[in-house]
């Protein structure tokens, strides 16, 4: 599955449906999809992701376990999220996201 999170002050971002799900719950959104932020709360959402990316451990686990596969740190995965947020609130604009 994949989620893509949608606002008017920036370009679509399309992530897979797990770790876009994972930096929801980090957002205090539940995982419900499709779903919605107002512009009102879009910045306590990005104050609580980049807390919780912050938080989290920083090593990314490989892909189905390969070690040829490089890790990615959720702190990167989060990374186009922060910034669409960062757009969403400078602008004041809603951000939703859907299938």
């Amino acid at each position: 599955m994949l989620i893509t999170f949608r606002t008017d002050a920036y370009a679509d971002i399309t992530m897979f449906g797990d770790v876009a799900l994972g930096l929801l719950k980090l957002m205090g959104h539940s995982a419900t999809v499709p779903g919605a932020i107002l512009a009102a709360d879009v910045p306590d959402a990005l104050q609580r992701l980049q807390a919780g990316v912050t938080a989290a451990p920083q090593s990314g686990a490989a892909a189905d376990d390969n070690a040829d596969e490089p890790s990615v740190s959720l702190s990167h995965r989060a990374l186009p999220l922060i910034k669409l947020l960062e757009a969403a609130v400078a602008t004041k604009s809603d951000v939703m996201w859907n299938q």
